[in-house]
């Protein structure tokens, strides 16, 4: 019971977080770093005083379990549940301070069903949906993806090349929540500005306006979105998404058609956004024309490689002369380039230009009216022209798409909806949750829902009529079990019947300190803001962002890669635990770089941290028996310059800068530096150096054990019971360094003779350059060198460095 989470106190309370992994079966190495770092934080904000809750459990759903069930013809969740147990007694080998007591597992029905709970009362506030849309489908895990899955092209878990597939999906509106999320990112200052400028550019937030391009010959019209209206009478051609939906009626029976449909069966292979990025900007002329609504005149329709469906309207309005893009696409196929934007010095040749003119500086040029105003007052004026005329209107646009939830596998969350022939999509009521996954599941491997299979689970009456039914076959994406569990810790296990408890989440949240990988920016973290605004609109929390403090540990690498198995760099924390003791694997990931920088492999460093371990047992055994009841000397009665002094001031400099460096962002490897650098000058006494050493000595290893406890709590735990002191140490008051003990009352200083190195005296810290001089002049081997002669100029930098020049 000693990390039994206590109920805050007057000193407040500590939420210390690291991000729960999933149970793949064995912790390795980048485990075992974040979750130290998480613990030395708890550990030692503990000792400070605080109420600390640091809770563990398992983000339990995902396709691994199913595709082991499919090799192994092992059930999901036995598979899932004995990786759990052999993780859990990984961890607990580690020394972690955590709360097993709240132990969450998000395929346990008592998790899952709270899932199923926020997404009906998301459909009842239309913040869940069903509709069809072109979605990202892997076809090795043979699921949907959202856009925030896809990485470089491919799948984020099993790297497989993404495709694009035409399907009934569930979404999340996110998008109703993309203001807040973009204004709290400047509202969050414990958070690495790296994450926050990620999730600033996934929002994508853009002000503009969308324009109808007329198609030629017909009453359709063609809906652009442009950040640059002033830039529209520039307008030489529009380009479409391959996937925009008018193509077809663009082409149809004319000469370009096979042309421009072989071009998009091309490009559909393709991951969008690396197609979007690419520096090849490849495209085809559809044979059709749209009328640009200011000017008039046709222009050309072309289908593009770089412009998306996702983003705007999947249709751009190209401006050669204004956007490099369109100029490198406009220069390939000869298309024109029309100048509507001078420089203000008035420079640019229309006929000649050499690259696109980007700045929004200048006047315009060839705009009818428009002509001489300033860009930024020619968007404002062209914008309220292009809405007077009934041409488009002013609108903001994000780059951020609502979340396809729905994936096409077992091992997940069942989507709580009914299909009814005669009431439609009905959702199961709230009586009836949870929708438990079945057992009765085969696992094939082949495409679509396992649980389309099972007819128990299949078959269902509608709660609306009685009639036959349906349930819904897909699971919900596992991002969601994420993206709410940091609460769930906070009333776990006492609040089995509800999801939540506003009191006992208002004496946690939000998470004081978060720990976990930069790779989750996008991903989990944006979706756990979204979950955390959508539940305080439930009226179940009174907070707006689930984590004050974020910290994104870097990788553990060995040979210059990240380990993995497939590099054969692995190192297995079973082997380095019973070769050489949980402590020194802490110590070691501790040591060996700063937490958010990368961290390279080293055998010598894990045995040089094994040694130090090794002289901090031998140093305090040479002193238990000699130094039993010896009590601490009094700060006055240790003479200047005794040796029980510099042990006095060894000491109170060491919780220093262990203070500092834990409290200072967290460096944690120069806190190790300055308790390994304590330890060399506590090892200079022996204890036969006399009754007062032996006196600072006690105290100073007292606190030695102390310092210790949360970066080696085994080690520390032991030295303080071989001390006779009741555990446990981690339960004891953090050190307090006392000031006066900071600076040393006398100082060596050197002193140089026209800048060469003479000597040295030892003078008071706060003497004066008067004095200073004074001492060295008396000192008879300075004289030797002066010679009688007065010093011309002198250099003096306080308590360092005296330079007479002669």
């Amino acid at each position: 019971g000693l990390h039994t989470t206590p109920e805050p106190g007057p000193n407040g309370a500590f939420y210390c977080l690291a991000m729960f992994p999933y149970p793949s079966g064995r912790i390795h190495m980048g485990h075992v770093r974040n979750y130290t770092i998480g613990d030395v934080i708890a550990r030692y904000q503990t000792m400070r005083g605080k109420a600390v809750l640091q809770p563990m459990g398992w983000d339990a759903f995902g396709m691994p379990a199913e595709n082991a069930a499919i090799k192994q013809g092992v059930h999901p969740a036995t598979w899932t549940f004995d990786n759990i147990a052999h993780m859990r007694t990984q961890l607990k080998r580690l020394g972690l301070a955590y709360d097993w007591a709240r132990e969450v597992t998000t395929c346990d029905p008592d998790y899952y069903r709270w899932n199923q709970w926020f997404f009906l009362q998301m459909v009842e506030r239309g913040l869940a949906y069903k509709k069809h849309a072109t979605v990202n489908w892997c076809p090795s895990c043979e699921t949907v993806l959202a856009n925030e899955q896809v990485v470089d092209g491919a799948c984020w878990r099993c790297e497989t090349p993404v495709t694009t597939r035409e399907l009934s999906q569930w979404f999340l509106k996110i998008t109703a929540y993309a203001d807040e999320l973009l204004a709290w990112c400047d509202r969050l200052p414990g958070w690495p500005e790296r994450v926050l400028t990620m999730q600033r550019n996934w929002i994508g937030r853009s002000e503009g306006v969308e324009v109808d391009f007329r198609i030629l010959g017909s009453d359709r019209s063609i809906r652009i979105f442009t950040t640059r209206p002033d830039t529209i009478f520039g307008v030489t051609f529009l380009t479409l998404a391959p996937d925009h939906p008018l193509v077809p009626a663009l082409t149809a029976g004319r000469p370009e058609e096979p042309a421009v449909n072989a071009f998009i069966e091309r490009v559909a292979a393709q991951d969008p956004r690396a197609r979007a990025e690419a520096s090849t900007k490849e495209g085809v002329f559809t044979g059709s024309s749209a009328i640009n609504p200011l000017t008039g005149r046709p222009i050309p329709i072309w289908v593009g490689n770089f412009v998306l469906m996702s983003y705007g309207t999947g249709a751009v309005m190209a401006v050669p002369a204004h956007d490099q893009r369109d100029f490198e696409f406009a220069t390939r196929y000869r298309l024109p380039v029309r100048l509507v934007i001078q420089n203000p010095a008035g420079t640019l040749d229309p006929e000649g230009l050499t690259e696109a003119y980007v700045e929004e500086a200048g006047r315009l040029i060839e705009s009818d009216e428009f002509s001489g105003l300033a860009p930024a007052e020619a968007q404002a004026r062209i914008a309220a022209a292009i809405e007077t005329r009934g041409h488009g209107r002013r609108i903001v646009h994000y780059r951020l798409r609502d979340w396809g939830i729905s994936r096409q596998r077992y091992w997940g969350t069942p989507i709580p909806m009914l299909y009814c022939e005669r009431c439609g999509v009905v959702p199961v009521p709230e009586r009836d949750l949870p929708v438990v996954l079945p057992q009765d599941v085969p696992f094939t491997g082949r495409g679509g829902s396992p649980l389309a299979e099972s007819p128990q689970f299949l078959h269902a009456p509608c709660p609306t009529c009685g009639g036959p039914a349906r349930r819904e076959t897909d699971t919900m994406d596992t991002f969601v079990d994420s993206s709410w569990y940091f609460l769930r810790y906070a009333v776990w296990p006492r609040t089995p019947d509800r999801a939540l408890d506003p009191d006992a989440v208002a004496r946690w949240l939000p998470v004081s300190q978060y720990v976990g990988g930069i790779e989750h920016a996008v991903l989990h973290l944006l979706y756990a803001r979204f979950f955390t605004k959508v539940i305080r609109d439930l009226g179940l929390i009174r907070i707006d962002e689930p984590f004050s403090g974020l910290l994104t540990q870097g990788m553990v690498i060995k040979g210059g890669a990240k380990m993995s198995k497939s590099k054969g760099n692995v190192v297995d924390p079973d082997q380095l635990i019973a070769t050489y003791g949980a402590d020194t694997a802490r110590l070691f990931m501790l040591f060996a770089a700063p937490p958010d920088k990368d961290l390279e492999w080293s055998d010598e460093g894990v045995e040089g941290i094994h040694r130090f371990l090794g002289r901090v047992w031998r140093l305090v055994a040479a002193w238990v028996t000699a130094g039993e009841g010896r009590p601490a000397p009094a700060v006055n009665g240790i003479a200047d310059g005794a040796p029980e002094h510099r042990v006095r001031r060894a000491m109170h400099r060491a919780i220093h800068r262990v203070t500092k460096d834990i409290e200072d962002q967290y460096h944690f490897n120069t806190a190790v530096a300055a308790l390994m650098e304590y330890v060399n000058t506590l090892s200079e006494f022996r204890p036969d150096d006399g009754p007062a050493v032996g006196a600072a000595m006690i105290e100073a290893l007292d606190t030695l054990a102390l310092l210790l406890a949360p970066f080696a709590p085994h080690l520390a735990e032991q030295l303080w019971f071989e001390r006779g002191h009741p555990p446990s140490v981690g339960r004891r008051d953090w050190p307090v360094a006392d000031p006066a003990w900071l600076t040393e009352a006398r100082v060596t200083v050197p002193v140089q003779i026209n800048g060469k190195l003479r000597g040295t005296i030892v003078v008071d810290a706060s003497a004066s350059q008067e004095d200073v001089v004074a001492v060295a002049l008396a000192d008879p081997k300075i004289q030797g060198w002066v010679g009688g002669h007065v010093p011309r100029k002198v250099v003096y930098v306080q308590g360092r460095l005296v330079n007479l020049v002669l």
